[in-house]
């Protein structure tokens, strides 16, 4: 059949510098996706380009759009985001209906990706899962009997901000010592620079060499066998682990699904991880809990934003 002869959806995963798009069918396989760069005063512009570009493949139905921030879905308005605050003082939801002459939904990135895994990656078959992102931020979700659970006020699943360590650093949303001020890739390079600095046995490691690196670069020594590398990526995975195990006791949750880009380093952090939280919580709860990676890689915010946007 016809791609332009079935119902197809668009998503948007909305980053603070680029944006991804995707058309998908209604089982979550994607069609076509386009990337672009924008500036904070084109946004909307770029935006509706990039709507434009997708519906090459044919008239997409709705546009859903994943947000790092919190989003309050009564009022299509988003609450909270330091990453990109234009869209905090504006109104995103009216201009891009406007704009494009599409039903458009708004949705925070955790949970888009969150309901991107359950319906077409490693969430199927589940009926409950906590998701965690872990990239830029950190950001969390929670989805129960197959529906986004977001509390009263919609902050539900905000592991990002949930408190690792009392005399840590000062996160960007005021807490000290927030998950995401050790766990996210700026923090992850943070604590990587540091240690660079303060450790001579350090300097043995290939990233000391380098002015410049990221969490990907870490990832990739560590995967290549670099010390320093692996021992900063299975600490972060102990911090990650800490967290995981009090959702497990507090949720006795099936399934956690762990994703983003520092996930991408794959078992190297992932079994630090399941290692942590088995110690941390209580062995019945750990042993129904299954913790797996993300198999919508950088393609799950606008796989799931396009998902919800369809009602699907």
């Amino acid at each position: 059949m016809p791609v332009n002869a079935k119902k197809v959806f668009g998503g948007i995963d909305l980053g603070r510098t680029s944006m991804r798009g995707v058309v998908v069918s209604a089982t979550g396989d994607i069609l076509t996706r386009r990337e672009a760069a924008y500036e904070p005063d084109t946004l909307m512009s770029e935006i509706t380009s990039l709507v434009s570009a997708l519906r090459q493949v044919g008239e997409i139905e709705s546009v859903g759009v994943g947000i790092p921030g919190l989003v309050n879905q009564d009022t299509d308005r988003v609450l909270v985001s330091t990453g990109l605050p234009s869209v905090v003082r504006g109104d995103l939801h009216s201009e891009l209906m406007k704009a494009i002459g599409l039903r458009v939904e708004l949705e925070n990135d955790a949970n888009a990706a969150a309901y991107g895994e359950y319906k077409a990656g490693a969430g199927r078959g589940a009926r409950d899962l906590f998701y965690i992102r872990i990239g830029e931020s950190v950001g969390g979700a929670i989805i129960l009997d197959g529906n986004l659970w977001t509390g009263t006020s919609g902050c539900a699943g905000e592991v990002g901000h949930t408190t690792i360590n009392t005399e840590g650093i000062q996160c960007e949303c005021g807490n000290i010592g927030c998950l995401e001020t050790v766990a996210s890739a700026p923090n992850i390079v943070r604590r990587a620079v540091e240690r660079l600095d303060r450790d001579s046995t350090s300097s043995l490691s290939r990233l000391a060499a380098t002015e410049n690196f990221s969490a990907a670069d870490l990832a990739h020594e560590a995967t290549n066998g670099d010390d320093f590398s692996i021992m900063m990526i299975e600490r972060t995975g102990k911090y990650i682990g800490t967290a995981v195990a009090s959702i497990i006791n507090l949720l006795s949750i099936e399934r956690i699904v762990l994703g983003g880009g520092v996930m991408a380093a794959g078992e190297i952090i992932l079994n630090p991880i399941i290692k942590e939280a088995g110690k941390r919580s209580f062995q019945p709860c750990f042993e129904s809990t299954k913790i797996v990676l993300g198999e919508l890689g950088t393609n799950a915010v606008a796989i799931g934003a396009a998902l919800l946007a369809g009602g699907l």
